[in-house]
């Protein structure tokens, strides 16, 4: 680090944080935010502050939104019958920016008692089908023979995405025609 420049520093050392930034990265795009486009830089200095303070999670699933509950869970267009349950809210624009999927989604982020009662609930407003849309592992495969049991007393079919997707692979990183692939072909639990 430089001496006196400790707020560029701080700058680097912020951009350091950010998934898969290392070190000359940081380090380049403070540069470029400092000397190159300023205005650029404070127009994402403002988006930043104005998610964090409008964004949060939906209520209901758990994906992102700006009000209570999320648009796909107003949307009544969207398939009530059907249930896809991903390991994080960004799994969730995957599948919509593509277009893969109709029905509604829930994000299972933790084990504890409210994530379940969440799911339950929305169980109850009459889902039929449940697709695990997981990163294949042998942790997901646990997991979700642990939601199957505790949801055991409902009619439900279980389902997964199928192997299209490589196992430890999240699906940020799958392409689209395997991702579509892995819905469509999705098999029984």
């Amino acid at each position: 680090m430089m001496r006196g420049l400790e707020k560029f520093n701080k700058l680097v050392e912020a951009f350091e944080t950010l998934p898969t930034v290392g070190k000359k990265s940081a380090l380049r795009f403070a540069y470029h935010a400092v000397l190159n486009d300023t205005f650029g830089a404070m127009k994402l200095s403002s988006a930043i502050e104005n998610a964090i303070k409008s964004i949060r999670q939906c209520q209901k699933c758990g994906s992102l939104s700006e009000h209570e509950i999320c648009d796909i869970c107003l949307d009544e267009r969207r398939d009530t019958h059907k249930l896809c349950v991903v390991e994080s809210a960004k799994d969730i624009f995957v599948l919509e920016e593509h277009k893969l999927f109709d029905g509604r989604y829930f994000v299972f982020s933790s084990l504890d008692e409210e994530v379940l009662f969440k799911l339950e609930a929305m169980v109850k407003e009459g889902v039929k089908e449940i697709i695990f849309a997981f990163t294949p592992s042998m942790a997901s495969d646990g997991l979700i023979l642990f939601i199957e049991d505790k949801l055991k007393a409902y009619s439900l079919i279980f389902t997964k995405i199928a192997q299209g997707v490589p196992t430890g692979v999240h699906l940020e990183n799958v392409d689209m025609l395997s991702l579509s692939k892995a819905l469509e072909s999705r098999t029984k639990v």
